[in-house]
Formats: structure tokens, sequence, C-alpha cells
């Protein structure tokens, strides 16, 4: 055999195995963001669950509130209703400005801010919200290495081949972006 064949199918032999590597790590890294994605589902609903709990207790108290309390029960039901990361994000931010207005309306009560069964709700609720914030942090370091990986040369040309799309942050809301208003 010439050895330009055998130059030729070497090359093109190398050729198919960075191709078949390059593709499996998009799979790999896109695996990677999913998997992201479920750990921080999962601390989100765990966040949903509590949230009927923390709403009965405080119903007991707040009579007068009820509007609040069924916004936050009403964003509970539109993030188990959402079928997309994107709408999941959406709920969670809504759910996020509610809870703060509800936390708010705590303060108007003093034997509520007291009450075992609410302290504990509240102490569960932001031990879960650090988890979400930690989820939250591994899940964007693993899109950008996948997002890096579909854009940078020569990776994308595979990425474009197989049709594979970048994935989108997990952002702060406009809300959580504001400054912390502290008054004495």
């Amino acid at each position: 055999m010439p050895t330009w064949i055998i130059i030729i199918l070497v090359i093109l032999v190398l050729l198919i195995l960075y191709v078949i590597g390059t593709y499996n790590g998009l799979v790999k890294f896109r695996n990677r963001v999913k998997d992201q994605w479920s750990q921080i589902d999962v601390q989100l609903k765990r966040r949903f669950d509590l949230i009927p709990n923390l709403v009965s207790t405080v119903k007991g108290y707040a009579k007068h509130e009820q509007e609040t309390l069924e916004d936050i029960v009403k964003i509970r039901n539109t993030y188990t209703s959402a079928n997309t990361p994107n709408e999941k994000m959406e709920a969670n931010q809504e759910l996020t400005q509610a809870i703060s207005k509800l936390f708010a309306l705590v303060e108007n009560y003093p034997d509520l801010k007291a009450n075992t069964n609410f302290l504990e709700l509240q102490n569960e609720l932001q031990e879960t919200e650090n988890k979400i914030a930690v989820a939250r942090q591994f899940y964007n370091d693993t899109v950008l290495t996948y997002n890096n990986k579909v854009d940078m040369f020569p990776s994308n040309i595979i990425a474009k081949m197989f049709h594979f799309v970048k994935e989108v942050f997990f952002e702060a809301s406009n809300t959580e972006r504001e400054n912390v208003k502290v008054e004495f």
C-alpha cells in the first residue's frame, strides 16, 4: 500500500477520533448542566414544600394579610406547573419577592416572630435558600464550561454539526440586585 494512502488513512482516523472525543465531551458537559439544574430543582422543590407550612403558621396570626398569603400559594402552584428551567427560574424569582414581603409583614406580629413553629420553618427556609445559592453557583459554573465548549474553536464546529445549543445562566432578578434598605 502506498505511503500517501496510509497517511490519508491515519489523518482520517485521527479526525474521526477527534470528532468522537469532542462529541462525547459536549454530551458529558450537557449532561452535567442537566444534573446541576436538577440539583437546583430539588432545593427549589424543598423550598416550595415548606411554603404551605409557613403560610398556615402565618395565617393564624395575620388573618387580614390574606392577599399576600394567596399570592405565595399562587406562585408556588405556578412553579409546580412550570415545564422548563426558564419558567421555573421566573417562578423562583417571583417567590423570592413574595417571601420577602411575607417576612416584612411578620415584623408587625411579635407573637408570630416568637412562635416556635414559625422560627423552625424560617430556619429551614433560610437553610434551603443557602443550598439554592450553592446549587445555583455550581449550575452556573457548569453552564459556563459547557457554553465555552459550544462557542470555542474547534469544538464549536462539532457542536454546530450535532445541534448543541448554549444553556442559560441562573441569574439574579432585578429586585435581587437592588440595595437592601436597612432602617433602625
